[in-house]
């Protein structure tokens, strides 16, 4: 029986407070998150981590110490592992590969070596790609892999029907009950990346409303909707509008938000801390009415499905690179672009 592994990558996060500042260290030092040469890249990833350990743990704090995303993450790869197995004739298994802290990627490789994998399906767990997540992990990846085994890669899937079916029932359940749509707006709010990222190519922000334009098709419901932008740090103009004054302006004109986190698919600080608790406040002291987060798609049953239509795809064509999304509408970062 053939044997495939399924690499899920992910963020990663500090699993205790004493990881905080070496994650922080390893995030701003990826060149694909401050191209700077080295050595500079690394004296600005050191001064970046030093100034911000405290202010992070303390948001840390507020999750127990550590961020839940290792174990979100670890849920989602043995449900669509159940889901996998279904398919007769191909032992599926998942492994999990962080990128800025543990399981690193290269602990996931050492595990799928000793599994004894005849092909790898390398999946990110970021529907939307940039250079800054799928491209960051590919790389890290193929750099650090010296196995035979052959490797497909899926670059995204920002319209896949599983993934936005799941993101259109968790909004559905949120609004159940609501008499009044016409006072409350959702806002889409993605993980943000300066302006110039964009220019140069990256199609993250495209991807994002395509992600956007289909989960509304599919909702179906006469409600106003904004896409957003949130997590901005440094000096950099990042891509707008910003979720925190979307927030002000929607609560200022009357309605109530709605945020749904459509770049993430498991809970972590962005989520928990900054939409849960910063963003709540903010609309509090604005004087929301109401203010309503939808859940992350986590293990819901169609986003697992969806992921699996992927795994499929991947195994099912010749292509080392699939995409659920139009190459002719990407740009040159794209990973086919660029000839990864």
């Amino acid at each position: 029986m053939k044997k495939v592994a399924v690499l899920l990558f992910n963020l990663g996060g500090p699993l205790v407070q004493a990881d905080v500042k070496p994650f922080l260290y390893n995030l701003f030092s990826d060149k694909f998150i401050i191209g700077l040469p080295t050595p500079f890249r690394q004296i600005i990833a050191k001064l970046i981590s030093t100034r911000r350990e405290a202010s992070a743990q303390a948001n840390y704090r507020y999750m127990g110490g550590g961020s839940p995303i290792v174990k979100e993450t670890e849920a989602q790869a043995r449900a669509l592992e159940a889901h996998l197995n279904t398919t007769p004739g191909i032992m599926f298994k998942a492994f999990i590969g962080m990128r800025y802290w543990h399981p690193f990627i290269s602990e996931a490789i050492a595990d799928i070596e000793a599994w004894g994998a005849d092909e790898i399906v390398a999946l990110p767990l970021y529907p939307q790609y940039s250079t800054t997540t799928s491209l960051s992990s590919f790389v890290t990846f193929k750099a650090t892999y010296k196995g035979k085994a052959p490797i497909s890669y899926v670059c995204c899937y920002p319209e896949n029907s599983g993934f936005t079916a799941a993101y259109a029932e968790n909004i559905r359940s949120a609004l159940s009950g609501l008499t009044d749509l016409s006072s409350y707006r959702l806002l889409f709010s993605a993980h943000g990346l300066p302006e110039k990222v964009i220019s140069g190519g990256d199609p993250y922000q495209a991807q994002i409303e395509a992600s956007v334009s289909q989960i509304m098709a599919q909702l179906n419901l006469a409600i106003d909707h904004v896409v957003s932008y949130q997590s901005r740090v440094g000096p950099l103009k990042w891509i707008g509008p910003s979720t925190d004054e979307t927030i002000v302006v929607t609560v200022k004109g009357g309605k109530s938000p709605v945020v749904v986190p459509v770049a993430f698919v498991s809970e972590h600080i962005e989520t928990l801390v900054e939409l849960d608790i910063e963003y709540r406040h903010l609309a509090d002291k604005h004087g929301a009415k109401d203010y309503i987060r939808v859940p992350v798609v986590g293990v819901n049953t169609a986003f697992i499905k969806g992921l699996a239509d992927e795994v499929h795809k991947a195994l099912n064509t010749d292509a080392d690179i699939v995409a659920d999304y139009s190459c002719q509408a990407c740009h040159k970062q794209c990973a086919k672009q660029r000839g990864f």
